[in-house]
């Protein structure tokens, strides 16, 4: 949660005005438990999600994921009828199976690095003209997985899609 992709989303949400939760899944960082591929961590992703709905009820719920937290997250996203948008960043399509977001009608927003290690823009660019619902994907010319150098482009991917679609809610 402290890497600088996922605190620059956070810093993007939240001078939206957005309310804003990062969180470590399980075994990582000083999260007790241990990591269970992507099974145990959905729990970890609905676990916050019951929370920020319990803090703030009547407010439909965006969830970003970078990387695994992208792989894991958005499959819970997709299912859990709170979150009306969803962003993924570093989506690591080269080595992961994104097949459930075939199912996902909700909007989402992809950014990718040029030349992400773990995803190739390509690859991801056919899963998306695949998918249904509005989508998009903004890349990053350049940019590797974890947007060296280029993460004010991530912001203000994030803060165009969000105003776009909201222009008369957000600051």
């Amino acid at each position: 949660m402290h890497n600088k992709v996922v605190y620059q989303t956070a810093k993007a949400l939240d001078e939206l005005g957005l309310p804003v939760l990062r969180f470590n899944f399980r075994g990582a960082g000083a999260s007790e438990g241990k990591h269970d591929r992507g099974h145990g961590e959905q729990d970890d992703v609905g676990a916050a999600l019951d929370f920020l709905g319990k803090e703030f009820p009547s407010t439909p719920l965006l969830l970003a994921g970078f990387s695994f937290g992208c792989w894991v997250g958005l499959r819970v996203g997709c299912a859990d009828a709170r979150v009306s948008e969803l962003i993924g960043i570093g989506a690591p399509v080269s080595d992961s199976d994104f097949s459930y977001l075939l199912e996902c009608k909700k909007p989402k927003l992809f950014v990718q690095g040029t030349e992400d290690q773990f995803g190739s823009v390509h690859k991801l660019e056919a899963l998306v003209a695949s998918l249904p619902g509005t989508n998009r994907v903004r890349t990053v010319q350049g940019g590797d997985h974890f947007l060296t150098g280029k993460l004010d482009q991530l912001g203000s991917a994030i803060a165009d899609w969000l105003t776009g679609r909201y222009p008369q809610i957000l600051k």
